[in-house]
């Protein structure tokens, strides 16, 4: 079983992307004993994908994966973005995050929304990227205890229920990370 790395601490995006990628081995930071916080001082998605690859390429020498994902609200200039793990302080508390969303957008008829998700591989040629992108809108409260993160207020395109609410396998298969997943196991397959 080819061995995937990606430079990623988080149980609920290391369970997500095993679940996308079940022909491959992937690891995680805490898998391979990396303890070290990896900066994300970019300013656009891109850059933080590519500093956690690049990070985990400069410590393993072998192809490595990064990771990062945004939710960009339209009315809110494509906000929270690069900061949306952060968007209501640095401890990075969903419910937190959730309710600063729903008060920034309160009374606004515009409540569309897109997560994006960027996956850049580093290896001894170089790096590449691969985007992900899911449509929808921000739902006016909180619903469901599936998912992480934003899920329990966005609603994606086509449905009536947030990530939150939808089953996971129906999640994983129209997801931003899938699609991002998708485009990456398409290269392989090249």
């Amino acid at each position: 079983m080819q061995k995937l790395i990606f430079a990623t601490s988080s149980p609920h995006k290391l369970g997500e992307l095993r679940d996308l990628l079940p022909a491959y081995n992937v690891l995680g930071l805490e898998d391979i004993g990396y303890r070290h916080e990896i900066d994300e001082n970019g300013a656009t998605l891109e850059e933080n994908a590519l500093i956690k690859a690049n990070t985990l390429f400069d410590h393993l020498h072998e192809v490595s994966l990064g990771e990062d994902t945004g939710l960009e609200v339209f009315a809110l200039d494509m906000a929270p973005g690069v900061y949306t793990a952060r968007y209501a302080g640095n401890d990075r508390d969903p419910v937190k995050n959730m309710e600063k969303l729903l008060s920034a957008l309160k009374g606004s008829t515009d409540r569309r929304a897109r997560f994006r998700t960027v996956i850049a591989m580093v290896g001894a040629n170089g790096s590449r990227l691969f985007e992900g992108i899911v449509n929808g809108h921000i739902s006016d409260h909180i619903a469901g205890d599936g998912g992480f993160g934003y899920d329990p207020v966005f609603i994606p395109e086509g449905y009536k229920m947030t990530f939150a609410e939808l089953p996971r396998d129906v999640k994983n298969s129209i997801s931003h990370r899938a699609m991002a997943v998708a485009n990456l196991v398409s290269y392989f397959n090249k």
